[in-house]
């Protein structure tokens, strides 16, 4: 493509694309806010399209092949496009992007704040196709905002960057540098702003949540960030993304448990039931601990939702290791529960150790602990039946022939009701019935 400037293309077309976790969703949401402004034209990603921009994930060597198909595939449908690769696998594999003949254009984290610019300067110069920030000298958080998330209902905030915590199976820290916190105000005000445009929900997250405000100079925590926000008139529901054990404290439950907006659904990182295998995994808690923080939050709260991650089949994860964490996860009796299989991670500690567990063992551990999840988590359902709930509606669905509105409570079970009025985007008093499918429970208004 030659030397031009983007004003010279009158109503340019954009298309985005989102791998990995939710605080890549927000960050393109907040991109498209900054194309939109500058006068682009929203595409679906399967059209022909002027730009791409593919917000990559690394988190597994699966997550990389998937981030590769997806530039390729960008090129594929437009071969005159401008395909722009952002986000933490290009921090992972700057090099083999910048010779990759499909990708025109490499931005880093940190730098997608800049992307309009960043393109305009591409336009006029092909040969400046890199923008990419060393994000272990990076102290300073991206400030990135929306007005408009990406969901109608609930909007995902990211109020956190980086990680300090260096898992031995991670490479987080490393593409996403180190804890860099959001300023208070700034996190209220875009709140502010997403309830006046009408949603009812906020999630608070980031790359490690728990560490929020431990590199300010000012006195701020999560628990604090929450409370701010809570301020806010016509909000009515708080959520938190995925925790660390460390944060359940005593003044932390009690606060929250009086917190009327806040919603009892805790997803605590745990990966391992058993020590030897946390230590391994740099994990810094021992599963007593776990167990101590769980029943803590169940003291303060009524029927709260604990949710969790496992990886099974870690380097040197023996059966009897496996067995551990397997009676341990039946203990706490998880909400729900992602079981997840080891995956090597290139750059990451874990990647070298000795005793890798081969895959059919580690397909077998994971059917197992499955198993476990289904059955904890229909437990856990079946103590909503009869019980008065609240929804708040998000989308239609039609299901064998029968039309659902269907929604969340607090606790993150998905509700449905059938009726002729459209409640989307409102909270519905019901009454909790049966199970319409694993997931699904039908309700009856009230």
């Amino acid at each position: 493509m030659g030397k031009m400037n983007m004003q010279e293309k009158a109503n340019m077309s954009v298309a985005f694309l989102t791998l990995g976790c939710k605080v890549n969703t927000y960050e393109t949401d907040a991109m498209k806010e900054l194309f939109l402004a500058a006068g682009f034209v929203e595409k679906e990603f399967s059209d022909k399209a002027d730009v791409y921009v593919i917000n990559t994930c690394t988190v597994t060597n699966i997550a990389d092949r998937k981030s590769r198909q997806m530039l390729h595939k960008a090129k594929k449908n437009n071969p005159d496009s401008v395909v722009v690769a952002v986000g933490c696998y290009v921090q992972a594999a700057k090099e083999a992007l910048e010779i990759d003949e499909a990708i025109d254009l490499v931005i880093g984290n940190d730098n997608k704040k800049n992307i309009i610019d960043i393109l305009e300067e591409y336009y006029k110069d092909n040969n400046n196709n890199e923008a990419w920030i060393d994000l272990s000298q990076a102290r300073e958080y991206e400030e990135l905002s929306i007005v408009n998330a990406g969901e109608k209902t609930r909007a995902y905030i990211k109020v956190q960057d980086g990680c300090n915590q260096f898992c031995s199976y991670c490479i987080i820290p490393f593409t996403r540098g180190r804890v860099r916190s959001r300023a208070l105000n700034d996190v209220v005000t875009e709140v502010t702003n997403l309830v006046k445009s009408g949603y009812k929900e906020v999630v608070l997250t980031g790359i490690h949540l728990s560490s929020y405000g431990i590199e300010l100079e000012e006195d701020v925590n999560l628990l604090k960030l929450i409370m701010a926000v809570t301020e806010v008139e016509g909000l009515e529901r708080i959520r938190l993304g995925s925790l660390e054990p460390r944060i359940i404290t005593e003044e932390f439950v009690e606060v929250l448990s009086k917190n009327k907006k806040f919603c009892p659904h805790f997803h605590l990182s745990m990966q391992s039931g058993c020590n030897e295998t946390l230590k391994r995994m740099n994990r810094r808690y021992t599963a007593e601990e776990f167990y101590e923080k769980c029943e803590l939050i169940h003291e303060w709260f009524e029927l709260p939702a604990i949710t969790t991650d496992v990886i099974v089949g870690f380097p040197g994860e023996t059966i009897e290791e496996f067995n551990t964490t397997k009676a341990f996860v039946e203990k706490v009796h998880f909400a729900q529960m992602h079981v997840f299989k080891y995956s090597k991670r290139k750059g990451t500690r874990a990647e070298v150790m000795e005793n890798q567990v081969d895959e059919q063992e580690k397909h077998a551990r994971s059917t197992a602990l499955i198993e476990v999840e289904q059955r904890m988590r229909k437990e856990y359902q079946e103590q909503f039946k009869g019980r008065t709930e609240f929804v708040l509606i998000e989308e239609e669905v039609t299901i064998d022939g029968v039309t659902y509105q269907i929604g969340h409570n607090e606790r993150y079970l998905k509700l449905a009701i059938i009726s002729d009025h459209d409640y989307t985007n409102e909270i519905v008093k019901v009454t909790v019935k049966d199970n319409i499918t694993d997931d699904l429970l039908l309700c009856e208004i009230i």
